[in-house]
């Protein structure tokens, strides 16, 4: 049972925060946990371990001598380890340092071999990176995959006649061309011209048959992305499109064609939804997509995602191959983020892409709107992003500290008191004017 199926408008000012919350305490408590366990096992004592920041709610004290505890703003949190002299663990404080034993004072982050030092910050990305692997493996073992057979799993729900597929038809040919596989399935499919039906050639029960079928590639929603043109009007999954300003519309292709060509002007869809038609105006928006080469496009678009006339077989993969798509799914997002970031500062696409707390928190509402697979999914890919934020070599973040351990590699000796309170100083200035820049967005941008 879908548990978010009980909230109705998820997307309300309450939830919206509820989501937003839920889901960075979980992203914030598993990167803090990397630095505490790694830590630990480093032999570097931790004092506390905050998940907030603000009056304690909640703490207990564990037989580590760790105190565990729950403060009031739920936005981020910290490990304090023994002689930090702040959250940051950037300086010690020198009123305990100088009060340890040698044994005592190597249980701390500042006396600490430079190897466990440097391990104990990068294990909060790599945990996040960690995460992000875990649920999406965790997604594809539970959810399945699509087999590489033109086998018909499931058949979507249309308007007009009964659909005339059924689970286990093989799609031997379309439109009289063969389709061995699914990605045949798909190319032909794409070259097809929209009509209401097309010619199917099906495997079915160990007989060949030959049907009039659903255009193969209808103009059905399979998803509506959050914070899109097509979500603030009210679409929804398996919405079908029937026709945009009154001209009547049987493949996808058509509908991206005609909000291509709209310029942002104002659209009328008249839908199909589980039986009863419905009209709703949209307008689409300037949005710029990552390409396969790495560069983006940008596009008018109001947000709705599709695919073929039916779901696909789907198989179980094993653990390993679930893990190698988990990864190379976590590698996509971070290249697809880097090279967003790139063509942001050269210009090249809109600064309007980068979204600040607000916008990240509309999404986490969107995202729970749409069941509790899509709200998993979206904690997976914002953990990615806040590991690899954290991997930036500004002072502050994780990859700040890491650039100083790289300094101490190379000359032997730390940064001195004076460097490190300019550079954390510098580096706290460029985090909040980050922060700033991107709550402008999400208060101005379209």
């Amino acid at each position: 049972m879908d548990i978010f199926g009980f909230v109705p408008q998820f997307g309300g000012l309450v939830w919206t925060l509820v989501a937003f919350v839920a889901a960075l305490s979980v992203i914030v408590a598993v990167h803090e946990y990397g630095h505490y366990i790694v830590g630990r096992w480093s032999g570097i004592h931790a004092e506390v371990f905050s998940l907030g920041f603000g009056p304690v709610l909640l703490s207990r004290a564990d037989r580590h001598g760790t105190r565990w505890q729950i403060a009031a703003l739920p936005f981020g949190g910290y490990v304090r380890f023994l002689g930090d002299g702040d959250a940051a663990s950037a300086r010690g404080d020198d009123k305990v340092l100088t009060g340890l034993s040698p044994e005592q004072r190597r249980a701390t982050m500042h006396g600490a071999p430079l190897w466990a030092r440097a391990a104990t910050v990068a294990a909060g990305p790599m945990f996040n990176f960690i995460l992000s692997v875990v649920i999406f493996a965790g997604l594809f073992l539970s959810q399945g995959v699509a087999t590489e057979d033109s086998v018909v799993g499931e058949p979507k729900a249309l308007p007009g006649v009964a659909q005339p597929l059924l689970p286990g038809d093989r799609v031997l040919a379309l439109a009289g061309q063969p389709t061995p596989t699914l990605a045949a399935l798909l190319d032909v499919a794409g070259t097809l011209p929209p009509a209401p039906a097309a010619d199917y050639r099906l495997l079915r029960q160990g007989a060949e048959i030959d049907l009039q079928g659903p255009f193969p590639l209808p103009p059905v929603a399979d998803a509506v992305q959050p914070q899109s043109a097509a979500m603030a009007a009210g679409l929804q999954v398996g919405d079908v499109v029937l026709a945009v300003d009154g001209v009547p519309v049987h493949a996808f292709a058509q509908l991206r064609e005609i909000v291509g060509a709209s310029d942002g002007r104002s659209l009328t869809l008249r839908l199909w939804r589980a039986g009863d038609e419905v009209e709703v105006t949209l307008t689409p928006r300037r949005m710029d997509l990552p390409l396969p080469d790495g560069g983006f496009e940008t596009r008018w678009l109001i947000g709705l995602s599709g695919g073929l006339a039916f779901v696909p077989e789907l198989r179980t993969p094993g653990p390993v191959e679930a893990v190698g798509l988990a990864l190379t799914q976590v590698g996509d997002l971070m290249r697809t983020s880097l090279s967003g970031l790139w063509h942001m500062v050269t210009g090249a696409i809109s600064s309007c892409n980068l979204q600040g707390p607000i916008g990240i928190a509309e999404t986490s509402g969107a995202a729970a709107s749409q069941g509790l697979v899509s709200f998993i999914w979206f904690i997976a890919m914002l953990s990615t992003a806040v590991g690899l934020l954290n991997l930036f070599p500004v002072p502050v973040l994780d990859g700040g500290h890491l650039v100083f351990h790289v300094w101490e590699a190379t000359t032997g000796k730390p940064p001195s008191d004076r460097a490190l309170r300019i550079l954390m100083s510098a580096g706290l200035a460029i985090l909040l004017t980050l922060m700033v820049f991107a709550l402008t967005n999400d208060l101005f941008c379209p």
